[in-house]
């Protein structure tokens, strides 16, 4: 089992927009695809020297092989979303992670 785990810092201008943005649209999109088996979205419990609010949204994925196709038919546009609806207002980074 892979978890593809994606942090994003979002201003708090536009964080209770951009979480409801996140539950109601880009979760369910990027779940649509069927390459993941499940999402949880949780709260970073710290305070953030630059600001914002931090949140971890890490999806199942049953092997490599998924996720690469999800990589190479759908993150692009998917990411290009949340750019085009928030630029300038978040940060997000992702990481690979391998359930032992």
């Amino acid at each position: 089992m892979i978890i593809y785990n994606v942090t994003v810092n979002i201003e708090e201008s536009v964080q209770s927009e951009w979480l409801n943005w996140m539950k109601k649209t880009h979760i369910p999109e990027v779940l649509n695809t069927k390459l993941f088996t499940s999402a949880k979205m949780s709260r970073v419990m710290v305070e953030e020297q630059m600001g914002g609010v931090t949140y971890s949204i890490q999806y199942s994925c049953e092997n490599q092989e998924k996720l690469d196709l999800y990589t190479q038919k759908f993150a692009t546009q998917l990411q290009q979303e949340q750019t085009q609806k928030y630029q300038g207002k978040f940060v997000a980074f992702r990481t690979l992670m391998e359930v032992v």
